[in-house]
């Protein structure tokens, strides 16, 4: 009977421990793991929301890069770590929902190993071309493309990237074929467009493409959002001309699934809070990004409706991996 009632008390305290534990979340530093090598644009917004998030939680944020293979690199630690809310990963559309398609040695699965906690920010992606392309829109694009005798040429930051599948569902669209031209990385495709190697590239916005845009060497096309963006003032949607045509990259933050509701919805009101500071908002524009938070449900909405659009584009477009 003694025994019965000690594990009976034993039993009780465990429960009670589940809330008081929580209740104390944050108790010690929290880990963001940042699936790129430090530098890049991920790791410059983590680092933006390192410091008022960590006034908020009471507690150190701890950026730790691990770049590698597209991001799953970092993406398969964040999936294995303890759902304690210690370990987040901040990820975007390549590692969650395009690379598990074309990728072999994903050890996660992008809808059941992690549970969403918010949206950082979005952002569009711009179509531009060289200035010897004499056209100054998407629509004339499209006409000047189909009245070429041999196929343009767009760029790439490499294989399976983002610019690459959202390049391909264009062409698709607009019933086009280009030769596809992959460099590595964002900067090599800047310099190519600007040097007249390729004549479109529909890719992220950056301070150096923004410049050559000003200066008139590149010329800007349109915009991949639904509609007007702050990101890139004056640009037309592509949408107007291709119906439907809608392509955002987002930033978000991810725990590990089986992380406590009550320590998702803590991170998230932080997330929330720092995401509204003005100051911060205005320097994820100069970044290219516009600032967006959103519910965990909304997250895991973004991500479970654009695997399938993503998984249609490879097989009808017949994407390789690299």
């Amino acid at each position: 009977m003694k025994r019965f009632h000690f594990l009976a008390l034993a039993f009780s305290l465990v429960i009670l421990a589940g809330p008081a534990a929580a209740d104390n979340y944050p108790s010690r530093p929290i880990r963001l793991i940042v699936p790129y090598p430090a530098g890049g644009s991920t790791d410059i917004m983590a680092r933006a929301l390192q410091e008022p998030m960590a006034k908020i939680l009471g507690q150190p944020l701890i950026i730790d890069n691990r770049g590698g293979a597209a991001g799953t690199t970092g993406a398969n630690e964040a999936a294995r770590a303890d759902a304690d809310g210690y370990t987040l990963l901040f990820a975007n559309n390549g590692p969650i929902s395009i690379a598990p398609l074309l990728q072999k040695g994903v050890d996660f699965d992008p809808l059941k190993s992690f549970a969403p906690v918010s949206l950082v920010s979005r952002a569009p992606l711009v179509l531009v071309a060289s200035e010897k392309v004499p056209v100054n829109d998407a629509a004339g694009l499209i006409a000047y493309a189909k009245a070429q005798n041999k196929p343009m040429l767009y760029a790439t930051a490499g294989p399976g990237s983002l610019g690459h599948l959202s390049t391909e569902r264009f062409l698709n669209q607009a019933g086009l074929q280009m030769v596809h031209v992959p460099y590595r990385g964002q900067a090599p495709t800047t310099l190519a467009i600007f040097a007249g190697e390729v004549d479109i590239l529909l890719t992220t916005t950056s301070d150096t493409l923004n410049e050559h845009i000003r200066a008139g060497k590149v010329k800007l096309l349109g915009v991949s959002s639904p509609g007007a963006s702050p990101v890139a003032p004056g640009a037309a949607p592509i949408g107007g001309v291709l119906k439907g045509y809608s392509v955002e990259t987002w930033f978000g933050i991810l725990a590990p699934t089986g992380t406590p509701s009550d320590v998702i919805d803590k991170l998230n009101a932080a997330i929330n809070t720092t995401l509204a500071m003005p100051q911060l908002r205005d320097r994820f524009l100069t970044f290219g990004v516009e600032a967006m938070a959103s519910t965990p449900a909304e997250l895991a909405a973004i991500i479970k409706e654009e695997i399938p659009s993503w998984r249609k584009v490879i097989e009808e477009r017949n994407v390789k991996p690299e």
